[in-house]
């Protein structure tokens, strides 16, 4: 196995160890706030409200999986549905108060988490390591690895 072969191996490894603490974190920020919710609120908050089919495509999920997630969320109080000012066919989804204020708090604690885990870094590495996961992530290319 060459050293390209090698370094992809350990990425993989590594990004899914990742991702499982990413998971597991969620639940311990905010027991009824799972990664995916969190991910949708931010993304709401970020375009300033969209549809649900648009949370589907932009995240590559199944509208199923996206459906059950924004039912939850309206359940709990954290988003509702407006009609979309450019089509008043269409639902919106926003936050509400409650749905702000939850994602920030977990916002700043996963923030705090980061902080920590990662203190003990040089700055240059920090920048570094900040480059290499934006260039990964912006990659073009379709669904996400498995």
């Amino acid at each position: 196995m060459s050293a390209a072969e090698s370094a992809v191996e350990i990425i993989q490894r590594e990004m899914t160890i990742f991702a499982r603490r990413a998971r597991a974190s969620a639940g311990r920020m905010h027991p009824e706030l799972s990664l995916v919710s969190y991910t949708l609120l931010g993304h709401l908050e970020e375009s300033g409200g969209c549809r649900a089919t648009d949370l589907a495509a932009h995240y590559a999920l199944d509208k199923s999986t996206v459906s059950r997630q924004v039912a939850a969320l309206e359940r709990t109080g954290l988003i509702e549905r407006r009609p979309d000012p450019e089509d008043h066919r269409v639902q919106a989804l926003h936050l509400t108060g409650a749905g702000r204020e939850i994602l920030a708090q977990v916002t700043r604690s996963r923030r705090s988490a980061f902080r920590e885990r990662l203190a003990d870094w040089p700055e240059e590495d920090l920048v570094r390591f900040a480059a290499y996961l934006e260039r990964y992530n912006g990659r073009a290319g379709g669904a996400e690895p498995r």
